[in-house]
This record gives C-alpha cells, structure tokens and sequence, in this order.
C-alpha cells in the first residue's frame, strides 16, 4: 500500500500505521481525492482534507500526495497535484496547504514546481 510506504519513509507523515477505512473516510472527502493508475497498478493517489471543521475553513484545504516507490520520479506526483489543485477549483477551494517535513525535499520541490511557497518551518 502507497501510504504505508510514506509512513516507513518517517519523513512523509506523523502516522505510525495505516488508519482505518472509515476514519479516512471521516477527513477526506471523497471528491477531492484522485488516483492515477496504469492498467491495474496503482502509481500514486493525491487527496485534500480538512484543516478545520469550523465553517469558515470550508475553503481551506490540506493537500497530500502519495506516488508508489516504484514510480517516484516519473511524473506521477506532478501530474496528480496539477490535477488536483485543479479539482480545488472547481469545488471553490481558495487556499491549499501541504504539511511537508523539511527532510523531504522531493516532495517541497514538487509543490514549488505548482506555485506553492514555503511559509514557515514548524520546530518541535
């Protein structure tokens, strides 16, 4: 599973295992979530959830996007957080904001290359 191999990174997410189905379900709504596939593979998924349940937050989302080891570097995560701040749009998304460990670099290029910019760096 993509996720689990984000958390074994321990640079990817604070998660220390895979939620359950409906706790997912509970923090990211399932139209603001995309998945790219090859046939039956899997390459990676994207998805946006809530930063807050308070009504004013509705326009404000957390982005995440996950792209099996496999396929890293190929174009999958670009291709999937385009398409995604896409669908942002189209839902009247007004502000996405990854969550993003310093150590991975990878992924901070990755957002910089769609216009998102480093606004602060979070100490313990």
């Amino acid at each position: 599973m993509i996720y689990k191999e984000g958390i074994e990174t321990d640079n990817a997410t604070f998660e220390q295992s895979v939620p359950s189905g409906d706790s997912w379900i509970l923090n990211h709504p399932l139209e603001l979530g995309i998945v790219a596939r090859s046939d039956d593979e899997i390459l990676g998924w994207a998805a946006l959830s809530l930063t807050s349940r308070r009504k004013i937050y509705n326009g404000v989302m957390e982005v995440s996007v996950y792209v099996n080891e496999k396929h890293r570097g190929e174009g999958v995560g670009l291709a999937l957080l385009k398409k995604l701040i896409e669908l942002s749009e189209d839902q009247g998304i007004w502000t996405l904001q990854p969550g993003i460990f310093p150590e991975n670099q990878s992924s901070i290029n990755l957002h910089e290359k769609c216009g998102f910019k480093v606004v602060g760096i979070g100490k313990r």
